[in-house]
């Protein structure tokens, strides 16, 4: 089944929109883009593998939809502004953004901004790249973000995003996943005019999420991913199935601002993920983290 169908939104037309879907190169994101193509919007496809992202692209255009692939790598700032402003010099406006792209890290390590690097890739660049294409985002317009239900298990202090101190490869992913769940709730507080929502798509264990996770790591997604479905009491998705919440967060006529969603329907978050004192602390940390790597491109 096609993740339109899936989300009730083949009827929806979305010719004349332009949307950006990150991490589209592949998983859950190629799924999506291409969905949303076959509602007649046109995609840009964020990765960063050119050769992958040009296939995606390519199939796109087959389907009659104008398509470009952008290449950026968010464990890079700089990038994420880079990604920015080429879809600012493309478009006059943005109608859609999908914060899919994500990583996942057995072993910790800090990136050039001084942020463990699967919040700094799972939240800071995207958080990057919303608030610089906010003011371009039409008025109708809307944010969705890929969070996922593992952010139940994850706790945040803003004073410990830069810590590698006990690290452990699922609960910064968890700890990411939290983030996403308190920025989109902060956003939507901000923005006048378009939505912001945040939604778990699904269990994907053959997603390239886990490409730079341990050998056992991979070697147990390798299994679930081969498994039928009904042997996995219906936890373990495809990339299409994956895609049909996020697919009707983007294309459905309307939505509820600042929710988290489940299975196209919201449903309420972990009790942190509703701390509107902490999503103001993570909005201004992350604030304060990408405004000191833009000084620092200005004084290069």
């Amino acid at each position: 089944m096609r993740p339109e169908d899936g989300a009730s939104v083949r009827h929806r037309d979305l010719t004349g929109q332009t949307v950006l879907v990150t991490g589209a190169t592949g998983g859950v994101g190629r799924e999506v883009a291409l969905s949303l193509g076959r509602l007649g919007a046109d995609v840009f496809v964020h990765g960063r593998d050119r050769d992958r992202g040009e296939a995606v692209a390519n199939q796109l255009r087959d389907l009659g939809v104008d398509s470009e692939f952008l290449r950026a790598d968010f464990a890079d700032l700089d990038a994420a502004a880079d990604l920015a402003e080429a879809v600012r010099d493309r478009t006059d406006e943005l109608d859609v953004l999908v914060n899919n792209a994500g990583a996942h890290f057995d072993d910790g390590w800090l990136t050039d901004a001084g942020v463990e690097a699967t919040l700094h890739v799972n939240h800071l660049a995207p958080f990057a790249l919303t608030t610089a294409l906010r003011d371009h985002l039409t008025g109708g317009g809307r944010v969705v973000t890929v969070s996922s239900e593992v952010h139940r298990r994850a706790d945040l202090d803003v004073d410990e995003l830069d810590s590698l101190a006990d690290y452990d490869g699922f609960a910064a992913y968890s700890r990411s996943k939290l983030a996403n769940a308190l920025f989109i709730r902060a956003l939507a507080r901000r923005l006048d005019g378009p939505d912001a929502v945040a939604c778990h798509p699904g269990f994907v264990p053959d997603s390239g999420l886990w490409r730079n996770s341990s050998l056992p790591v991979r070697a147990v997604m390798r299994v679930f991913s081969l498994l039928p479905r009904p042997l996995t009491f219906g936890r373990v998705d495809s990339a299409a199935s994956a895609a049909v919440t996020p697919t009707f967060l983007a294309a459905a006529e309307t939505v509820e601002s600042g929710a988290y969603y489940r299975d196209c329907r919201p449903v309420d978050p972990a009790e942190p993920a509703r701390d509107d004192g902490l999503a103001a602390d993570l909005w201004a940390w992350s604030e304060e983290r990408v405004s000191q790597s833009l000084d620092r491109r200005v004084g290069q």
